[in-house]
């Protein structure tokens, strides 16, 4: 389970086996220890994001934020995609 990056006491980060084939470009956002169950957010091509779900149950003001900043830091989620997994693709 790579971890991206943290903000505040949430973790994002990707599952080592994302499906094959490869699922799109997304990271998984939880507070604490990672789950199968976690917040799943795509990442699009326009560099913005796409929330799958909530499982997470994150509050929506401090999910708003979160989003904000996956958003920001979008050009490094997808090097660090690529360089984990050696391949991309887009949700949208």
């Amino acid at each position: 389970m790579p971890q991206v990056f943290k903000i505040g006491a949430y973790l994002v980060y990707f599952w080592s086996n994302e499906g094959d084939p490869l699922e799109p470009v997304h990271v998984h956002v939880c507070l604490g220890i990672p789950s199968a169950g976690a917040t799943k957010i795509w990442i699009t091509q326009a560099q913005k994001c796409y929330l799958c779900n909530n499982n997470s149950k994150i509050p929506d003001r401090t999910l708003r934020n979160i989003i904000k900043i996956i958003e920001a830091r979008s050009s490094e989620i997808i090097d660090k995609w690529i360089a984990y997994f050696g391949q991309i693709s887009y949700f949208c």
